[in-house]
């Protein structure tokens, strides 16, 4: 398997506080601001955001996890059930804005996902999107991020793989791979 590194820890760290700085910027106090961190990768990424921004402003910024997964178009068409993840968000989002989290943007169909599942917290004034990896050329439908780390191009045959040393990887890293046909 071709694996190459496209963010090292450093680019990682810088990358998380630009985007805390970004939404300082566009969201002031947060008084009328959510994160959601979209299940199950998405949330590592909330959890660092909501620390650096509690750290960066002082602000303690809502923020829950959201699972889509029952909200999936492709939910009966796999080969395998799909697991659910826990959603745990304890406020409305009705007249928030609120900003959907997650590690990757590849075909679009969990953001998707995710805005019909918010929809049951209520009706958000507007949303938004933050991902660290945004895999264009490959969008199924119309969604682009409001805040992105890095831009790549990559075939279908690629994948971008997000390790974090919270989950017990050496370092944070981002990585594309690719299966070598012998």
């Amino acid at each position: 398997m071709q694996k190459r590194l496209i963010l090292d820890q450093g680019q990682i760290g810088i990358i998380l506080r630009r985007f805390c700085h970004q939404l300082i910027e566009n969201h002031d106090d947060f008084e009328n601001t959510v994160l959601l961190g979209l299940q199950p990768r998405g949330i590592i990424l909330l959890d660092k955001i909501v620390t650096l921004l509690e750290e960066i402003s002082g602000v303690k910024v809502p923020s829950g996890y959201l699972d889509a997964t029952f909200h999936r178009d492709d939910f009966r068409r796999r080969d395998f059930p799909l697991k659910a993840n826990e959603t745990k968000i304890d406020f409305l989002v009705e007249g928030k804005k609120v900003i959907i989290v997650d590690d990757v943007l590849y075909k679009g169909r969990s953001v998707r996902a995710a805005m019909d599942a918010m929809i049951a917290f209520g009706r958000p004034q507007k949303v938004e999107l933050m991902v660290l990896v945004d895999r264009i050329l490959t969008r199924d439908f119309p969604i682009m991020p409001d805040y992105f780390g890095i831009k790549v191009n990559t075939l279908e045959s690629q994948h971008v793989v997000v390790e974090w040393a919270d989950q017990g990887f050496e370092k944070d890293a981002i990585w594309i791979t690719e299966k070598v046909k012998s």
